[in-house]
């Protein structure tokens, strides 16, 4: 074996990576392992039809936008408890720069999205540690108040101990047992363990949760485990949705999927009811006039004031902390409203139809220009051998190196709403997907809004004034 500095080296060595110079002595040469082959510059656009790495993120994009888009029933008024295992098992560095740090930073990011999508929603925090369950935070819809402290506990707690499975879930049920009947108990835990320290039966708790109709999300992190594969299935009606993260991007996506609210199939949840809901109107009050809130005792001097009782809350969402009331505003209605009807998915436009868009209707985004292959005609067909024959080797080289295709993804980089057939490039299609949940052609489209204002004129009427142009 050759010397780390390069001096000493056998003789087959040298006749396989050096040369030898005119005085004997060995040439540097570059050792093997310096070779390194990036896998990620392999990946380009050549003559062989390989795939660009402009197309694989485009279709990573498109594989969360393929999803059923059927309107369904769900609960957009929930109650989450969110619990994070915080035993020894997340001191593991699987995750870098371990399990403890990756989970809380993603449950910071899904506190945040949660309450973008759930507005009207609830949410708790519990722990995991030591064999016991501790609470981080209280079931409310405040999430500034999750967020401040899960950075607390990330600040000043390590993992350690071990994890009771049994003590958490008795811990939810105790705080989603007073939830009201309308709203959705939901569970989602995040165990990175193996184990479980129980100080009882679990199937009795398991029993508990499924005649309280909570349902029991499990994201593991380490293996599966057979006691929370049977949890899931048990609470939600055979139907379990249990998933081991395979590495970190992953693990947000399963998180994150939370976010939806859970469909409803059980005849109990199918039930249409009444619910009665307060818009209050924010109120400034004078610089000398400062009083207190009813839902933190803090002095303010804006807030909003409760239609019934009259009191004063500083946020919205809430119940009012006196008549028990739901606060809201029409905005959060809105935003909760996208998950009973969800927008439809853009399909793919092709070359043929490529001609109606030369720019993305929404950013104005040029679209990339047809290739000169796709152009050119298909190739007239000759007549005699000579014809056959040359069409007969196009074929072969078309089956010879075929293109590999991406599920989902254009190969003129335009996508069509299915509503109003306006094209958008690939940024547009995910943004009206997951952000703001409208068409901007749909929005935009006013011939309705023009046939339902026109006013017919009657004989011998006045005529409507036209404006110079």
């Amino acid at each position: 074996m050759a010397d780390s500095d390069g001096e000493y080296a056998s003789d087959d060595e040298l006749k396989r990576n050096g040369k030898r110079t005119a005085d004997g002595r060995s040439k540097q040469t570059k050792a093997s392992w310096e070779d390194v082959k990036r896998s990620w510059d392999t990946v380009l656009e050549t003559a062989d039809s390989g795939l660009s790495l402009a197309e694989i993120r485009e279709a990573e994009k498109r594989r969360r936008l393929l999803r059923d888009t059927t309107p369904l029933q769900r609960g957009i008024i929930r109650h989450l408890m969110l619990v994070l295992d915080m035993s020894f098992a997340m001191a593991d560095k699987d995750l870098l720069p371990n399990r403890y740090r990756v989970v809380l930073n993603n449950a910071i990011g899904f506190v945040r999205e949660y309450f973008e999508q759930n507005p009207i929603s609830q949410l708790g925090i519990v722990g995991m540690r030591d064999g016991i369950a501790v609470r981080i935070s209280d079931l409310s819809g405040n999430p500034a108040e999750h967020i401040e402290k899960l950075m607390q506990w990330s600040e000043q707690q390590d993992p350690q101990g071990n994890p009771s499975l049994q003590n958490a879930l008795q811990m939810c049920r105790g705080a989603l047992y007073q939830t009201p009947s309308h709203a959705t108990r939901e569970v989602l835990i995040i165990y990175g363990a193996l184990v479980s320290i129980d100080p009882g039966d679990i199937h009795d708790t398991i029993n508990d949760l499924v005649a309280d109709r909570i349902r029991v999300s499990v994201v593991g992190l380490a293996g599966q485990v057979a006691i929370c594969s049977e949890l899931c299935k048990r609470t939600n009606n055979h139907d379990g949705n249990y998933s081991v993260a395979v590495d970190e991007v992953h693990l947000k996506e399963l998180f994150f999927a939370a976010t939806t609210p859970p469909v409803t199939r059980t005849p109990e949840q199918n039930t249409a009811s009444l619910l009665m809901m307060g818009f209050p109107s924010r109120t400034l009050a004078p610089k000398d006039h400062v009083s207190f809130c009813a839902c933190h005792a803090k002095p303010t001097r804006e807030g909003y004031t409760c239609p019934r009782c009259g009191i004063k809350v500083c946020r919205l969402p809430i119940d009012c902390p006196i008549c028990k009331l739901t606060l809201i505003q029409s905005t959060h209605l809105a935003r909760s409203y996208h998950h009973l009807f969800p927008l439809k998915v853009f399909v793919e436009v092709p070359w043929s139809q490529a001609y109606r868009s030369t720019a993305c209707y929404s950013c104005l985004t040029p679209f990339p220009a047809r290739p000169r292959d796709s152009v050119a005609a298909a190739p007239a067909v000759l007549g005699g051998r000579a014809g056959a024959k040359g069409s007969g080797k196009q074929q072969d080289g078309e089956q010879k190196n075929p293109k590999p295709e991406l599920k989902g993804v254009s190969e003129s980089g335009r996508y069509a709403c299915q509503v109003c057939g306006n094209h958008f490039c690939i940024d547009c299609d995910v943004f009206a997907h997951e952000t703001i949940h409208n068409c901007p052609g749909c929005q935009s489209d006013t011939r309705d809004l023009e046939k339902d204002t026109a006013v017919a004129v009657p004989d011998g009427g006045p005529t409507p004034m036209v404006m110079d142009s």
